[in-house]
């Protein structure tokens, strides 16, 4: 039984590249099958202004797919919009298309990853000069004090143009099963315009998550119990965050009190009560091969 299991895992093994993705790029994963559904979970208050909103997603390690949680962000300059990675299928495989930061979002795919990123484009807020100002018809924000002055406004129109059904929670482009969306013409311009990889903060997280046995899809059956962080992520340009008070720590559980919201509905905003707990030491990520072009 385990010479059988052992074969097993080195087939799949077998079936995952690594293969150039342009001359701007460093590493870009293909794999032989499918990345799991979309995971069900809330998407936690943003606890001060000033941070951008990032989707969790199915990165690919070491014993397969493995989920990294949704978190805020300080986004590293004033107008910078993250476009997310998606998985796509091409010529047999399920190629990684990274995120990145950029004056517009292009192409991600189609994939409905929610709250504001419903497949095309980005309905969860905009900049207004020198700040950002959140759509709390899919954005779930605080209220009263800093949240004045502007930063908060409620367009469901502008969700409702840019969302793509998709109530299988597919998490890919393409392919078997897939989510069948072309590059609409904005999409294709923002992809030729200047943009930046995710930050310091962002890659530690993902190889973070890399690193924790319980996020791969192989142990937590495609549900994985940490779907998205409620502290934001360390900042790079710390200007862009306002208020002084450090957030509090906590995960957001996939599997608790998620009701029926998921990443492909827009729900309505609200605050829940927060504990405070202190924060836990995350095991070391392994470290990772890379190869480059």
């Amino acid at each position: 039984m385990r010479l059988l299991r052992s074969v097993r895992w080195l087939l799949l093994a077998l079936v995952v590249t690594i293969v150039p993705l342009s001359s701007q790029a460093g590493v870009f994963i293909s794999v032989g099958f499918a990345p799991p559904v979309l995971p069900v979970y809330v998407q936690p208050v943003c606890p001060q202004p000033g941070l951008m909103w990032t989707p969790g997603y199915w990165a690919y390690g070491d014993e397969g797919y493995y989920w990294v949680p949704g978190a805020w962000v300080p986004s590293p300059y004033v107008g910078a919009l993250w476009t997310p990675g998606y998985w796509g299928w091409s010529g047999g495989l399920y190629a990684w298309h990274a995120g990145y930061w950029g004056p517009h979002v292009g192409y991600y795919g189609g994939v409905n990853y929610g709250y504001g990123y419903g497949g095309i484009g980005f309905a969860g807020g905009m900049w207004r000069g020198g700040f950002f100002a959140y759509n709390t018809a899919v954005m779930h924000v605080g209220v009263g004090g800093g949240w004045g002055g502007g930063r908060v406004y409620e367009d469901r129109t502008i969700v409702e143009r840019t969302t793509i059904v998709n109530n299988n929670h597919v998490s890919y482009n393409g392919g078997p099963g897939g989510i069948n969306h072309q590059p609409a013409p904005e999409e294709r311009l923002a992809e030729h315009e200047q943009h930046s990889g995710p930050t310091s903060f962002q890659a530690q997280h993902e190889n973070t998550f890399r690193g924790d046995h319980s996020a791969y899809a192989k142990f937590n059956g495609g549900h994985p119990q940490n779907a998205a962080l409620a502290r934001p992520l360390g900042g790079e340009n710390h200007g862009n965050v306002q208020g002084n008070e450090r957030p509090m720590e906590r995960t957001v559980n996939n599997n608790a009190g998620a009701g029926n919201q998921h990443p492909n509905t827009a729900s309505t905003p609200h605050q829940p009560q927060q504990k405070e707990s202190k924060p836990k030491p995350q095991k070391p990520a392994k470290p990772e091969k890379e190869h480059k072009e």
